[in-house]
């Protein structure tokens, strides 16, 4: 027999082969989305906005005494405005969530093959981290920042004011979102008061949104960048 033949021992097994998971996808087309997700919230709440400051004004005309057919008709168009922003509010958030998450799922795997070191939770936190009471306080901002050390230059580490930020805006709309839906009664001050919180909300979301597009737009130009430099392609600094 041949002594060259090569043996069963010498033939390349499974593990030599490359898995799916040793390659980063392209956050690139959900990080588009989850832009124009975000853009979509934020217009919608400029909206909510708009239709808080009409209430917010007919109420500031009920307590001063105004009366009439025609202040009664500005409140109830100011009511039917505020409901259909409420709705209209409920529907874009809903398609936030789903597309922010998809994307935000895509590029936690990506720092998994980035730095799996980097990654102290299990992937599935990337999801139920924000829902579970208390600790969505905290939770998505530490994957946040382990997805963003993983996927910085190699031997780099890009600041996390961008990122704490945000975060801390975040948390301040969740806030005020509490405070704008404390029970009032049908009074028109009472109605007043509610509105004035309700806009500060508006307020403090919208600036949170605005800074989560820009987390978005930094995070998955590192990833693609990192992405390519892994590929051996020149990345431009």
């Amino acid at each position: 027999m041949p002594t060259s033949m090569p043996g069963p021992t010498s033939m390349p097994g499974p593990t030599s082969m490359p898995g799916p998971a040793s390659y980063p996808r392209s956050p690139i087309g959900l990080g588009r989305a989850a832009v124009a997700s975000l853009g979509l919230v934020i217009a919608v709440d400029l909206f909510a906005g708009y239709a808080g400051l009409a209430l917010y004004d007919v109420t500031g005309d009920l307590m001063d005494g105004a009366t009439g057919s025609g202040i009664l008709r500005r409140a109830d168009a100011a009511e039917s405005l505020n409901s259909l922003a409420g709705k209209v509010q409920s529907g874009s958030m809903l398609v936030c969530v789903i597309v922010y998450l998809s994307w935000f799922v895509l590029v936690r795997g990506n720092a998994g093959v980035f730095d799996p070191a980097e990654q102290s939770m299990k992937p599935w936190w990337a999801v139920v981290g924000w829902f579970v009471p208390l600790l969505n306080f905290w939770y998505p901002r530490r994957i946040t920042l382990e997805i963003w050390d993983a996927s910085s230059p190699v031997g780099a580490r890009r600041s996390h004011l961008l990122v704490n930020i945000w975060w801390t805006l975040w948390i301040l709309s969740l806030l005020a979102d509490r405070v704008s839906y404390l029970e009032y009664g049908d009074a028109a001050d009472d109605i007043h008061a509610a509105v004035g919180q309700t806009l500060i909300h508006e307020a403090i979301h919208i600036a949170a949104a605005a800074l989560a597009v820009l987390v978005v737009l930094r995070l998955t130009r590192m990833q693609h960048e990192k992405a390519l430099a892994r590929a051996g392609v020149p990345v431009e600094a």
